[in-house]
Order: structure tokens, then C-alpha cells, then sequence
């Protein structure tokens, strides 16, 4: 017999949580055990109306609190125009810059894991981040190399179609740029135009 869609909901709950500096914690005390926190970061995942959950599979998942975001950039790395990420759950992955948003108190965050989960950028995290963002006219700006992108207001935390559809711009924008940047044939307009 399955249960019911009230009952279901009730015992998805599952008084984990994941505080602001991205520890789990479960009814007021850390979670300690590496293998469990291992697990639990895997299982992180999000659900289309944006609540956070521990998924299993499709149809086992368990509801999470989150204080703020479910990942803390805890450090990053700038090398040649690209920054690379140390997230809490002990991942690195590439910062994509066209997710990095700003809110009205400076605290920086991005979408990691494919855009499926936010993270914040924990204050070491932002002031190796720091020398690279200037006050333009429009707001902060990212200065990356060629890439210069002024950073969207971190006014919403779920990615809607008009985000994606401008996010999908600046990536397709970038590539071209980099494509066409460093081929002969701009070189040859380069060289015609400049003297």
C-alpha cells in the first residue's frame, strides 16, 4: 500500500539542514560522520519550484533547510582569465561568470552543478575574487581576461526563462568572441584596420 500524498509529504521531511557556512547540521548538532556529509552532498539536488532536497533516485527524495545556499565557495583560484572553485562538499569546478550575481549587502553568489545549486562565496572566497570587480555605471563588474560582465543583482534565487535565455547569449556571445578572436581571418581584419 502507498502512502498518501499528505502522508508522503510529512515524512519527506527531514530535519537536516544546511547552515550558512554550508555544514549539514540535524536536530541542532553538526553532522560529524565524513562518510554521511559525503553522502548527503551527493544527494544535494533541487526541485523545479526551487525547494532543496536530498534526491535517492526520481521518485525518493527528502526536503532540506537551507539557511542560505546549499554550497560555500570556500576558496577560489584565478589562472589565465579562468577561476576555479573549491566548494564545501570538497568539489572543484569552473566558475561559470555569467552566473555571478551581487546582492544589496555585496555578498556574491553563483550557480554550480550545472546551474542546480547556488553557492555563496565565503569572505576569502570573494576577497581573492576582489581585485577583479570594479563600479561601473551599470554596477560591479567581472574583469576576466577578454570578458568583462557586469554582474546581474542577486534579487531571485530560482533561474528563470528570461536569466536563461540571457545567459544563453553571454555564453554563445563568449564563444564567438574567443573563436573568432583567434582566428587568421580577424587577424587579417585587425591588420587592415589598425596601422
Amino acid at each position: 500500500m502507498e502512502p498518501g500524498p499528505e502522508l508522503l509529504e510529512k515524512l519527506r521531511r527531514s530535519g537536516i539542514r544546511v547552515d550558512r557556512e554550508g555544514e549539514f547540521v540535524h536536530e541542532g548538532a553538526p553532522v560529524l560522520h565524513q562518510g554521511l556529509r559525503s553522502a548527503l552532498f551527493r544527494w544535494l539536488d533541487r526541485l523545479p519550484d526551487g525547494r532543496y532536497i536530498l534526491r535517492l533516485d526520481e521518485r525518493r527524495f527528502a526536503y532540506l533547510d537551507v539557511d542560505d545556499t546549499p554550497l560555500v565557495v570556500r576558496a577560489l583560484r584565478v589562472d589565465a582569465g579562468a577561476v576555479s572553485l573549491q566548494l564545501s562538499d570538497g568539489a572543484e569546478e569552473a566558475l561559470d561568470p555569467a552566473t555571478l550575481t551581487v546582492d544589496g549587502q555585496g555578498i556574491l553568489r553563483c550557480w554550480v552543478r550545472g546551474a542546480r545549486l547556488e553557492a555563496r562565496l565565503a569572505t576569502s572566497a570573494a576577497a581573492a575574487l576582489a581585485d577583479r570587480i570594479t563600479e561601473t555605471p551599470q554596477g560591479p563588474a567581472l574583469a576576466l581576461g577578454a570578458l568583462f560582465l557586469v554582474l546581474q543583482w542577486g534579487m531571485t534565487r530560482s533561474v528563470n526563462r528570461w536569466y536563461a535565455i540571457g545567459y544563453s547569449a553571454v555564453v554563445i556571445a563568449s564563444f564567438l568572441f574567443i573563436v573568432v578572436g583567434h582566428s587568421s581571418a580577424w587577424t587579417q581584419l585587425t591588420r587592415t584596420m589598425v596601422p
